[in-house]
C-alpha cells in the first residue's frame, strides 16, 4: 500500500474515484468524459490548495517520503553511463553512499542529447536510502560510515586530478552515530571531507533532494553552488531531536521545525543555500519523470558558469567556495538582527 500523510488523503481518495470512473468507462463502455473532466480539475485544485499551505512539518514529512526519488533514481533518469566506483581503500565500501562517474552533459539546455565527442566526465556523490527493508539495512537507512566519507574523498581527489566536476546529491537525516563509526573515527573523517571540499579546484554543485541533516550532509555539502529541491530540508539537527533536546520530548518535533528555519524559502533568504529546484504539483514522489527533468534544468544552469570559470582560472572555484561559507554566518545575524531565537 503507497504511503501517504493525513493531509494528502484527501486528494489520494478523490484520486482513486477518478481513476475508479476511468476504469468503470472502460469496462462498460460508457462515455463518463464530462464527469471525468470535472474531477481531473478538483484534484487539481485540491493539490495546489492543499501544497500551498503546507505547514514546517509537513514539508519536513514529505523530504522523508518513502516513494520520494533517492540519489540513483535521478542518476540513471540523468546519467545513462554511470559507472559505480567502490570502497575507500581503508576499511570497505559504505553503500549509504554512492559514488561514481558519468559523462556531462548528456542533454543541452534544450533537452537535446549531446553527442559523446561533446562530453566530458563527471564525479557523482550521493547519499542513498534504500526501499526495502534488506535494502534500508543495507544502505543503513542514508547514514553513512567513516569509510563512506573517506571513500568520498578519494573519489574527489581524483576529480580534482583530472579536473572533472563534482555534483553532490545529500540525503541524509545524518551521519551514523554507532559505535562503530564512532570507533573508526566518525568526526574525523566528516571533519576531513568538509576541509578537502574547500581546496578543491574544479566546480562542485550540492543539491539537497530529502534530508539534509548535520553534519552528515555538510561532509558532502561545500559546494560553490548548494541548491535544494522544493521538498526538501537542511538544518543543524533533525527535528525530533532538537526537540528531545529543547523540550525534553520529541513529540514537539513540530514546533522544532517552525523554529529551525530548515526550509529552502528560509535557507535562502539566510544565504545557506543559493537556489530552489521546483518539484512537481504534490511533490517528487507523484511524477519522477518530471521530477528529474526539473533537476535536469537546474543543473545545467548552475554548472555551465562554473565549467566555464574552471577552465580559465580553476583556483578561483576553492577561493569563492571559501569566501562563500565565511559570509553564510554574517548574513544570517543580519536576516536576524542579533542572531538570537524567540525562545532564548
Amino acid at each position: 500500500m503507497e504511503a501517504t500523510f493525513d493531509f494528502e488523503k484527501r486528494i489520494v481518495s478523490l484520486e482513486k474515484k477518478l481513476t475508479d470512473l476511468r476504469d468503470l468507462a472502460k469496462q462498460e463502455g460508457v462515455d463518463f468524459g464530462a464527469e471525468i473532466s470535472i474531477l481531473e480539475k478538483r484534484v487539481v485544485e485540491l493539490i495546489d490548495d492543499t501544497y500551498s499551505k503546507l505547514t514546517p512539518w509537513q514539508k519536513v514529512q514529505l523530504s522523508r517520503h518513502p516513494n520520494r526519488p533517492y540519489t540513483r533514481d535521478y542518476v540513471d533518469a540523468l546519467f545513462p553511463d554511470f559507472m559505480e566506483m567502490q570502497g575507500d581503500r581503508l576499511y570497505g565500501d559504505d553503500q549509504a553512499l554512492l559514488t561514481g562517474v558519468a559523462t556531462w552533459p548528456p542533454r543541452n539546455a534544450a533537452g537535446a542529447e549531446v553527442p559523446e565527442s561533446q562530453r566530458s566526465p563527471i564525479l557523482i556523490i550521493g547519499h542513498q536510502k534504500g526501499r526495502t527493508t534488506k535494502q534500508k539495512m543495507e544502505r543503513n537507512f542514508g547514514m553513512a560510515r567513516p569509510e563512506g566519507y573517506r571513500k568520498a574523498m578519494r573519489v574527489m581527489q581524483m576529480a580534482d586530478r583530472f579536473k572533472m566536476p563534482i555534483l553532490c546529491f545529500i540525503d541524509t537525516p545524518g551521519a551514523y552515530p554507532g559505535l562503530d563509526a564512532e570507533e573508526r573515527g566518525q568526526s574525523q573523517a566528516i571533519a576531513e571531507s568538509i576541509r578537502l571540499m574547500f581546496s578543491l579546484n574544479v566546480p562542485v554543485v550540492c543539491v539537497v533532494i530529502g534530508e539534509g541533516g548535520s553534519g552528515g550532509a555538510l561532509a558532502v555539502g561545500v559546494g560553490n553552488k548548494v541548491l535544494m529541491q522544493e521538498y526538501s530540508y537542511y538544518s543543524v539537527i533533525a527535528p525530533e531531536s532538537c526537540a528531545a533536546i529543547l523540550w525534553s520530548d520529541s513529540n514537539l518535533a513540530e514546533r522544532a521545525a517552525e523554529k529551525l528555519k530548515m526550509s529552502p524559502t528560509e535557507l535562502l533568504k539566510l544565504g545557506v543555500i543559493d537556489g530552489i529546484i521546483p518539484e512537481p504539483k504534490g511533490g517528487a514522489h507523484r511524477d519522477w519523470a518530471q521530477a528529474a527533468e526539473l533537476m535536469r534544468q537546474a543543473l545545467v544552469e548552475q554548472f555551465e558558469p562554473l565549467i566555464k570559470i574552471g577552465k580559465k582560472a580553476p583556483q578561483k572555484l576553492a577561493e569563492a567556495r571559501l569566501e562563500k561559507f565565511r559570509k553564510m554566518g554574517a548574513m544570517a545575524l543580519a536576516h536576524t538582527g542579533n542572531g538570537a531565537s524567540e525562545d532564548a
